[in-house]
């Protein structure tokens, strides 16, 4: 049956849920939630008679809010390797049969080729095994602004943020590119404003969320002012401090609350930022480490994944889990949006492979078949 947030360990309730359980009886701004255990899955099955009721109950305990539905399997947020993305979330489930749906939908998420393809390629496994898959049901941060949070890798290096308008569906999504800022150990922040032209709410006449347009003048607006960068700074140091290792952190902010959404280890070191266009013919954020010279694949949606060889560098518009099995072919990737701490980007460090983010207009700047060499430590892209 559904076991409270606050009694979540990895054994039963994975890895999302456990630190946010640690979290929470620490006394840190942790939206209130249950767990589906581990052990509870059928892929493949809706949730049975006895489970829904029990749901339910949890449901009307909260006092039946919109909720977010997130997968929480043993093996994802580990030191090793993140999955980030690659199990399934349901964000703006409302009601007893939307959640249900979802619990669902985030069991069956474990046979998903992208998910076989992730662990192959990150942990060796030659068959795809079937982790503890728990649930995890929060109520929803309606947030004004929110984003990712690097903490500090070494002494002396700076917290890396990336916030834009609205849900965090945005930033972690790469769909928006985010605004970078950079907070020092002396308190001194930096900032980089990005393109944030959309926005993610939640659907308030239908479940589930929304994207609209950002009005012109906020789209290049600063989305958090000084104050909100160093109160997120000393919440993501308290974190690290609680959990013992650098930590990857979503958070939100609401009503001028800040909100901790999740937080897991850090799994591949992080490029140094650079002000996007400052060098090479094409420049964006760096994502992953590392330089390559290669033929470029433009894809543009999932009916261009055919076209892709081993050995291109994919230029996307952005990405979602779903195209992230081609990362395991690509030799690097671009994209027309996204942040250095978008999913994509961690899982492009994870792999090895390098990536640049944000450069404008890129799959109408390089052409298939286009001979370009990628910096992805520098951020930059040279058309050959």
């Amino acid at each position: 049956m559904p076991a409270a947030l606050t009694d979540a360990t990895r054994a039963n309730s994975g890895g999302k849920a456990a630190t946010l359980g640690v979290l929470l009886r620490e006394g840190l701004p942790v939206p209130d939630g249950f767990v589906v255990p581990c052990g509870r899955q059928q892929p493949g099955s809706a949730v049975g008679r006895s489970l829904r009721d029990a749901i339910a109950r949890e449901l009307a305990r909260l006092g039946d809010p919109v909720v977010a539905v997130r997968s929480s399997a043993t093996d994802e947020d580990t030191a090793g390797a993140s999955a980030a993305g690659q199990y399934e979330s349901v964000i703006g489930a409302r009601g007893v049969d939307d959640v249900c749906e979802a619990i669902a939908a985030c069991w069956e998420s474990v046979r998903a080729t992208r998910v076989g393809e992730y662990w192959s390629r990150t942990a060796g496994r030659t068959a795809h095994l079937v982790p503890g898959m728990a649930v995890l049901v929060q109520r929803v941060i309606e947030a004004e602004v929110s984003g990712v949070l690097f903490t500090p890798q070494q002494p002396g290096a700076p917290t890396r943020i990336d916030a834009s308008w609205g849900l965090g569906l945005a930033v972690v999504g790469g769909t928006v590119t985010p605004d970078t800022y950079e907070v020092a150990p002396d308190g001194t922040i930096g900032c980089w404003v990005g393109s944030k032209r959309t926005r993610t709410d939640l659907d308030h006449e239908h479940s589930g969320v929304v994207t609209s347009t950002v009005a012109p003048d906020k789209q290049a607006a600063r989305a958090l002012d000084d104050a909100t960068a160093a109160t997120l700074t000393d919440l993501g140091a308290r974190v690290a401090g609680i959990l013992g290792t650098p930590q990857d952190i979503e958070w939100a902010v609401a009503e001028g609350a800040v909100w901790i959404l999740q937080a897991r280890p850090i799994t591949a070191p992080l490029p140094p930022s650079r002000v996007p266009g400052a060098i090479g013919s094409l420049s964006g954020t760096p994502g992953s480490h590392g330089a390559v010279t290669a033929a470029a694949r433009i894809v543009r949606g999932p009916s261009d994944f055919p076209r892709v060889r081993p050995g291109e560098i994919v230029v996307y518009p952005y990405t979602d889990p779903a195209w992230t099995p081609l990362f395991t072919i690509a030799a690097g990737v671009v994209t027309e949006t996204g942040g250095a701490l978008s999913h994509a980007a961690i899982v492009a460090r994870e792999y090895g492979i390098p990536a640049v983010l944000g450069v404008a207009d890129a799959t109408t700047r390089i052409g298939n078949g286009d001979r370009i060499a990628l910096d992805g430590t520098a951020g930059t892209i040279t058309v050959r």
